[in-house]
């Protein structure tokens, strides 16, 4: 078996963390291969050094260290090469690992493949400029339009099914797969969706208004967002927390459901409402 390791070296605990992994992955017999941005750092025995891309490639599973961006960022590669992931969790909320730093113990099940894939629903995000498709993008939390240096509000109009389904006056907005309905969707008042569920989940954030609230759309619908008073509001729009890409009133942004999934390696029997449960306990600090 070969296990591609992805590690965030910001994180406090990153190191350590990782060298545990390598250190049962290696008393285990595993071929192990590691992204070469950490070349230098992590000065490891019978290990290959190589690109993102081409590491994932060849591994059969992808071992991320870190947050869960470190998962989400490792997620965009993953889902092109149709590899499993197992997030390990070197942060603090950590609500994609498969399994926390105290749990390493239980990597032999990952080699004895005694193990359960959920397939996380993604998201695909056209940009269209003046009608033509310039490029296309895939997330796995949110697609988020929002204002930008300027701090004014947004007009912001969505359709779905080329029918209207609201104007806001707002900060912003958030498309969200249920795996991102825990992230800044629940921040900006969202609902909580099992990832059993598929849907799209469209919130707005801070809108001038008494009646906006979230909806939840089926998983095959065609949501179009078009931002009128981009003059003023200088909106971007950014795929899972990347740098904001600028967009104007010719900007026309369709998110649909990706052909493409996030296999999230699952060791463990916890469901979603015991890792939900658990996590936000921890960190309210109850």
């Amino acid at each position: 078996m070969t296990v591609a390791f992805h590690i965030n070296i910001t994180r406090k605990n990153a190191y350590e963390v990782a060298l545990q992994v390598y250190n049962k992955l290696a008393s285990l017999g595993v071929s192990i291969t590691v992204t070469d941005d950490v070349k230098g750092i992590f000065e490891w025995e019978n290990v290959s050094y190589m690109p993102f891309d081409e590491a994932v490639s060849l591994c059969d599973a992808l071992a991320a260290v870190g947050g869960d961006g470190t998962i989400i960022h490792s997620a965009h590669i993953a889902a092109i090469y149709d590899k499993p992931i197992l997030g390990i969790n070197a942060g603090r909320l950590g609500f994609l690992a498969g399994l926390e730093k105290e749990e390493l113990d239980l990597l032999d099940c990952l080699i004895e493949g005694r193990y359960l894939i959920d397939d996380r629903m993604m998201l695909s995000v056209k940009r269209y400029e003046d009608g033509e498709l310039l490029k296309e993008y895939i997330c796995l939390n949110d697609v988020v339009v929002a204002g930008g240096a300027s701090m004014h509000m947004c007009e912001i109009e969505t359709r779905c099914e080329d029918k209207r389904i609201s104007r806001y006056m707002s900060d912003g907005l958030i498309v969200a797969t249920p795996t991102g309905s825990t992230a800044y969707s629940l921040s900006a008042g969202g609902p909580v969706v099992d990832t059993a569920i598929e849907g799209l989940i469209i919130t707005p954030i801070c809108p001038h208004s008494l009646l906006s609230r979230s909806m939840i759309f089926k998983a095959d619908s065609e949501i179009e967002i078009t931002v009128k008073n981009s003059d003023i509001s200088k909106p971007v729009f950014s795929c899972d927390g990347e740098d904001g890409i600028p967009i104007t009133d010719k900007t026309k942004l369709v998110v649909t459901k990706s052909d493409k999934t996030t296999k999230i390696i699952r060791i463990k029997s916890d469901g979603f409402s015991d890792i939900l449960t658990r996590k936000l306990i921890e960190r309210n600090g109850f």
